[in-house]
């Protein structure tokens, strides 16, 4: 994205900075961010243990392709997975492990919204479709859990990212894109169709 300029975030997430950011804004994600889909977050808002603190960091929701290179990981493709799936389980989560940032595709619904503003936490929209193209902003494995309970895809991966790019669609101010986006393109439509 030439030209435009980018908000940086680096692990461990402020409160403070997160709250300084505003929906439609372009953020660089820098440094330690959590996998997690289905099985992680039903496991994790009843109240199961996690094994890392995920206090200021972020979870993304996806579930990376990974190979083994030598004695560790890599990494070839890392998009997000519909976050929908886990608005059940969300605002749990913010609240009790201090989440900062969650990053995925396609929005979050209310509960999520209002855990956000409340508990000090930003939902970042990343691009989907371009998985291989993520994967290169991983620079390395860290770690994982959970790999023989729920399997590769569910674990959680503890990643190292540079310059991670995504889009604040929701923040800690009561904006929602995506609402935004389907209350004007309603009313466009309206418009179009001639009817009030």
């Amino acid at each position: 994205m030439a030209g435009v300029k980018m908000k940086q975030l680096r692990y461990p997430f402020s409160e403070e900075a997160v709250r300084a950011l505003r929906a439609g804004e372009i953020v660089q994600v820098n440094g330690r961010v959590f996998t997690g889909r289905d099985r992680l977050h039903k496991h994790l808002a009843e109240g199961g243990a996690c094994p890392v603190s995920l206090r200021d960091g972020a979870l993304y929701h996806c579930g990376p392709v990974v190979v083994p290179q030598g004695e560790g990981w890599r990494v070839v493709a890392a998009g997000p997975t519909t976050s929908a799936r886990e608005e059940p389980y969300m605002a749990e989560i913010i609240a009790r492990h201090g989440v900062r940032l969650v990053i995925g595709k396609g929005g979050m619904g209310a509960a999520t919204q209002a855990a956000c503003a409340r508990c000090g936490c930003v939902y970042l929209q990343a691009v989907g479709g371009a998985a291989a193209l993520l994967a290169q902003r991983i620079k390395r494995v860290e770690g994982v859990c959970f790999l023989d309970t729920f399997g590769a895809t569910e674990a959680l991966w503890q990643l190292e990212v540079e310059a991670f790019e995504a889009v604040v669609g929701i923040d800690t101010h009561g904006r929602n894109l995506f609402d935004e986006v389907k209350t004007h393109s309603a009313a466009r439509l309206r418009e179009l169709l001639g009817s009030d």
